[in-house]
């Protein structure tokens, strides 16, 4: 039933207003913000609501997009209860942030501030639509009590991912092609278990959601959007694949980049650095630090390395949160380390601006944990990638891109995951991809690839059309 009195005259209202519920994890909040600007864009008021905190994280690591946009959207700080919040445990038998676990819990009690909000929304405009990451669906429940509202889920990971991981998760039955690849790791030691329930839980939601977005392109997997379409929990459905969603065109440069590693990539040639970064939920163990700083200086190439731990649960818990957590983190390079490779290698020990590096000319080359945020912007961007899965879906989205797309060589092959990757394997990858031919067609083979993503999210092609459908259909 109802709960809210219908509007006699809704007809005359503003058309529609959009609800953003991501996530409380940099790789979550960072798409759902993209995908606020693109949808503020076309005129759509966009409501993004999450933690005080968090949304001062998802805003100071944006980059690439006009203020002017920025400014058009509504941001709505919501309190979440206490939570512990421990540290990284870079020493853990599995890589998952479990220490993310508390806040990722804590995300729940959104719940009752997000149907407040809609509430309040549902009498001012004629269609409420609410997109909410779909590992929270708990949150946004409430959506089939409001007349004028409709919920679409936006998945983060890539669709090769999420068809294997339903079909593990869900023991859905499914023949395959022959051609599938065979080496698609399962769900074993990708995930702990407390979170393995949490996605569980979240998933019995997904029935009450009218369609579903994804950050990808059919360009590149239009296969298994095609095979997700036909899984039941899809069925009745429409599914957009609107990506990506990343800005692809730079028009300022990024102030917030520690080190001035942009000024010195301007100085590099073409093709001549690898961006080294693992994203912001992996801790690494000093002594395999030390293996990748070696392993780093031995290849003799040109390279940018992020260097920081995994993001605490409360980084941004106020104004300058980031800076502290920075003047936190002791220096675990070798001794000397910065100066012996000064004149080859930069260490960014803040945040860095990764679209506008990955964009570089003399970028040409991305040594990554592959998750999907980091991979979409490195596809579309053009660079290969040499992949180094931590968890989550990093070891499934490592076959997409080195099987299935051959853009990427592994560095770390997931069935090694409690193993130290040595120095000497380091400096091998590195050099396979900078240095050799096979990275030369590979580096080819990723720039064609990104200009035909590039083409897709533009006007007329297969994303943009699908985003144009999308903004049809919800203000129709």
């Amino acid at each position: 039933m109802d709960i809210y009195p219908r509007h006699q005259n809704r007809r005359h209202l503003p058309q529609v207003a959009v609800i953003m519920v991501p996530l409380p994890l940099q790789g979550h909040l960072n798409q759902l913000l993209h995908l606020s600007h693109l949808i503020a864009a076309n005129q759509i008021p966009v409501y993004y609501v999450s933690s005080g905190s968090h949304i001062r994280q998802a805003k100071h690591r944006l980059h690439g997009w006009d203020p002017q946009t920025s400014a058009k959207i509504h941001f709505h700080h919501f309190q979440l209860p206490e939570f512990h919040s421990p540290p990284p445990t870079p020493n853990a038998e599995n890589n998952f942030p479990a220490h993310l676990q508390s806040l990722i819990d804590a995300s729940s009690v959104l719940r009752q501030p997000v149907s407040q909000l809609l509430a309040e929304l549902s009498p001012r405009f004629r269609r409420i639509i609410i997109i909410h990451d779909s590992l929270m669906g708990s949150v946004v429940q409430d959506v089939k009590s409001i007349s004028n509202a409709e919920s679409y889920g936006f998945h983060t990971s890539s669709a090769f991912t999420l068809f294997f991981f339903l079909l593990e998760m869900l023991e859905i039955p499914f023949l395959l092609d022959s051609d599938i690849p065979e080496s698609v790791p399962s769900n074993e030691g990708c995930y702990t278990s407390a979170f393995a329930e949490f996605m569980e839980k979240q998933y019995k939601f997904c029935n009450l959601d009218s369609g579903r977005l994804y950050n990808t392109s059919r360009v590149i997997e239009g296969r298994y959007m095609d095979l997700l379409e036909k899984l039941p929990l899809n069925s009745g459905k429409k599914l957009h694949a609107i990506g990506p969603l990343n800005p692809h065109v730079i028009t300022t440069r990024s102030i917030k980049c520690e080190g001035r590693c942009l000024e010195w990539l301007d100085r590099q040639g073409k093709d001549s650095v690898i961006y080294v970064s693992f994203g912001t939920t992996t801790s690494m163990n000093d002594e395999q630090i030390k293996e990748l700083a070696i392993g780093l200086q031995n290849s003799e190439q040109k390279f940018i390395w992020a260097f920081r731990d995994a993001d605490k649960s409360d980084q941004f818990t106020s104004e300058g949160g980031e800076a502290a957590a920075e003047a936190e983190r002791r220096d675990r390079l070798p001794e000397g380390y910065e100066k012996a490779v000064e004149e080859r290698g930069v260490v960014v020990k803040g945040w860095a601006p990764q679209v506008e590096i990955l964009g570089h000319p003399s970028t040409g080359g991305f040594l990554s944990h592959c998750g999907w945020n980091s991979c979409m912007e490195s596809l579309s961007l053009g660079v290969p990638i040499a992949a180094w899965p931590m968890h989550s879906d990093q070891p499934k989205n490592t076959v997409l891109v080195t099987e299935v797309l051959k853009v990427g060589i592994v560095v770390k092959d997931w069935s090694c995951r409690n193993e130290v990757i040595t120095a000497l394997m380091v400096e091998n990858a590195v050099r396979r991809l900078m240095a050799s031919k096979e990275g030369d067609v590979m580096r080819e083979r990723a720039k064609n690839l990104g200009i035909a993503l590039r083409k897709s999210a533009s006007e007329g092609g297969t994303s943009g059309l699908e985003m144009d459908s999308f903004i049809a259909h919800i203000t129709r």
